[in-house]
């Protein structure tokens, strides 16, 4: 008697993607829109999977061209959250359905140092990089779970779209990873991502590094590269550093490029940046 080795096999996997959120169906805006958000952002959203969020969108989006541009703009598109006419539309193109949830809670582990935490900048990880996405589960589980909305440095009523990164939760999700510590230097082309934690970096994270959290980052040194708090959709982190001179900031998917000289109070300052009211504030933390 002979047994049948199977050919493969059904197992639950979670995949990482960034949430656009659609605020109306007019395409040559959401382009433009989107051209500009990726011209802010640089590469830290880059070859990250998407979810498209046209929950509030009624009219029929004209999903042919704006797919490309997403390609064009090497963001693939791997699912949609609409209703309706919008659902079977978006469904012809080969998009699938996904539910959005909620983000799990975080919990401090031993001292790590940088060199042995930090991966390339490059590889595929969520970013704003970086958060959990969907999670699609053949058992029958499965959830995604969205960042708040992602603006430019000046929040408006009159923006095209809403990049996010978006994080998985479940009911099942497991405990909150203890807080990761790493010790620096995080150098160019290195990022460090603490999954279902808080994240502190003791030492300089420099510019083209890249530091995200679930939680919230502590940085006790300058901020000189990318740091992303939140990000997995929690709007009550926040980013700490003892020498604020970032390249980008981030939370919960509401970011900032920064391209030129802060304020005297901020510039090289210790400084917390937090949303408040849906918009991103940098402040000095002696005030």
């Amino acid at each position: 008697m002979t047994t049948e080795i199977s050919a493969l096999d059904f197992k639950s996997a979670t995949l990482y993607a960034i949430r656009v959120v659609l605020q109306h169906a007019d395409t040559e805006a959401l382009i433009k829109a989107l051209k500009k958000r990726m011209a802010d952002a640089g590469t830290f959203f880059e070859n990250e999977p998407v979810v498209i969020d046209a929950a509030a969108v009624e009219t029929v989006v004209d999903w042919v061209p704006l797919l490309k541009a997403f390609a064009d703009h090497r963001l693939p598109v791997i699912g949609v959250v609409a209703q309706g006419d919008n659902l079977a539309a978006a469904k012809a193109c080969g998009l699938a359905a996904v539910d959005l949830s909620t983000s799990p809670v975080r919990n401090a582990s031993d001292t790590q140092t940088a060199a042995s935490v930090a991966e390339p900048v490059t590889s595929n990880v969520p970013t704003p990089a970086a958060a959990d996405a969907i999670v699609v589960s053949v058992d029958g589980a499965a959830a995604i779970a969205g960042l708040a909305e992602t603006a430019s440095p000046a929040p408006t009523t009159t923006s095209s779209m809403v990049l996010e990164a978006s994080g998985a939760a479940r009911n099942d999700t497991p405990a909150a990873a203890p807080t990761m510590v790493v010790r620096g230097p995080l150098r160019s082309g290195q990022r460090v991502y603490a999954r279902q934690s808080d994240l502190i970096v003791m030492g300089v994270v420099s510019r083209g590094a890249e530091v995200i959290a679930d939680g919230n980052i502590h940085v006790y040194g300058p901020l000189r590269g990318k740091a992303m708090a939140g990000a997995r959709g929690d709007t009550a982190a926040r980013i700490f550093t003892t020498s604020l001179d970032a390249e980008l900031v981030a939370v919960a998917g509401i970011y900032r490029v920064i391209d030129s000289k802060l304020p005297a109070e901020l510039h090289q300052r210790p400084a917390v940046i937090q949303l408040q009211k849906d918009a991103l504030h940098l402040t000095p933390l002696e005030k």
